[in-house]
């Protein structure tokens, strides 16, 4: 299996700070997470009026991967060829935290489809792709902890079998407001940082 294939990009979003290739991009770390994501969407001048629909997990993919995606120069008026593999520990659980409450209380009883909408982790995937018009791959896995292993391999896999031209892999994380984390990167056949497992924990970490 060809292993030659090169991480171009990353961005990482935690504790109110969003950094594109380990530069600071935007920080706002008085606020709470939806003033943070709200405002860091006003700062990169994005436009996508669903955003302020989404429930937290998405706009927190949503975001990371739109500053990646845009530094990339794709052409969003065609298809782009890239995979999308993402992963984290709370699946869609702040999410199906609202949809109990709205359907617990059997005088107010009224399950909202808004809410309802976003109780799968992988509706971020498709968000991100509706944005980019990403019609290949895609897969969202449940892992205790960040895997390295697995988003290594499985991006390799995809690449090496010519399922996708690149791959947009990571960790989105989030279980409430003091608890979140995105790690995004892309994978590509050309470059100059070796996607390796350690580096993908190096740039992780950072």
């Amino acid at each position: 299996m060809n292993t030659d294939f090169y991480i171009t990009s990353y961005c990482n979003i935690k504790n109110n700070q969003m950094s594109l290739n380990g530069s600071l991009l935007f920080s706002d770390e008085s606020s709470s997470f939806l003033e943070f994501i709200r405002s860091a969407y006003k700062s990169e001048n994005t436009k996508y009026p669903k955003f302020f629909k989404m429930d937290n997990l998405s706009k927190l993919a949503f975001m990371a991967a739109d500053v990646l995606l845009k530094n990339e120069s794709l052409n969003t008026e065609g298809e782009n060829n890239i995979a999308i593999v993402f992963s984290n520990k709370s699946s869609s659980l702040d999410t199906d935290r609202k949809h109990q409450e709205s359907i617990q209380n059997k005088e107010t009883y009224y399950p909202s489809p808004a809410v309802f909408v976003y109780t799968l982790p992988n509706i971020c995937i498709g968000e991100i792709s509706i944005k980019y018009k990403l019609y290949s791959e895609n897969s969202f896995f449940i892992f205790d902890n960040f895997n390295a292993d697995h988003l290594f391999a499985y991006s390799n896999s995809l690449l090496s079998d010519n399922k996708a031209e690149s791959v947009l892999c990571g960790w989105v994380e989030f279980d409430d407001e003091n608890n979140y984390e995105a790690f995004l990167y892309l994978v590509s056949k050309t470059g100059t940082l070796k996607h390796t497992k350690q580096n993908i924990i190096t740039l992780y970490t950072r």
